[in-house]
């Protein structure tokens, strides 16, 4: 499946040192014709980070899209009531993030985002990036995979020696995942080998 046309959500949450993989996907989803949106969740529109300043993310993100980010839960609200998107991204989504998501928490613009998407019955696309998914958000990440609607972007330990309960989705399969998720799939295999 083409993306040429699609109107997708691209939210992004607090896994700073993952932003370098996530925006060159983006780019790609705007070369193909993607209409893209960003949306920030409250950290990552505010914070400075040894990764990435507040404003380099902004610039980024405005000279890949030509859109603005959405900060605010306002913004974004009118996504589901408007039928704005053909599919939302968490890209990346921590493991907070992941968490609030399975206990129906929508308090910053991009969990929002995710909750009026749903009320359509539309593609959600998870990128998870958390060192404790494999650990006490080990059961929200089980919530998450049996929700309607929501597809994880397959993902790996990123260290199994010495962060045990850290995963990472591959920022590689965002795309892919995406047009899975919109012919309703999830791209498989979803647990890939950790690289060692």
């Amino acid at each position: 499946m083409s993306l040429t046309g699609k109107r997708i959500g691209m939210g992004m949450t607090g896994s700073f040192c993952t932003f370098d993989k996530v925006l060159p996907q983006i780019q790609k989803m705007v070369d193909v014709g993607a209409d893209v949106i960003p949306i920030l969740s409250n950290v990552v529109s505010t914070a400075d980070t040894r990764f990435m300043t507040r404003q380099q993310l902004f610039d980024a993100l405005i000279n890949i899209t030509g859109k603005q980010p959405l900060t605010a839960i306002t913004d974004v609200e009118p996504i589901g009531p408007k039928k704005l998107l053909d599919v939302m991204v968490v890209a990346p989504c921590t493991g907070n993030s992941l968490a609030k998501l399975a206990n129906g928490i929508t308090d910053t613009p991009v969990l929002m985002a995710v909750k009026s998407h749903l009320r359509n019955q539309r593609p959600v696309v998870i990128a998870i990036s958390s060192n404790d998914i494999l650990g006490n958000n080990a059961r929200n990440l089980g919530a998450v995979l049996i929700m309607k609607n929501v597809f994880l972007v397959p993902f790996r330990q990123d260290d199994p020696v010495k962060k045990q309960n850290s995963v990472v989705a591959d920022m590689d399969l965002i795309i892919p995942a995406i047009e899975a998720a919109l012919e309703n799939r999830q791209l498989e295999p979803l647990m890939l080998a950790p690289v060692i």
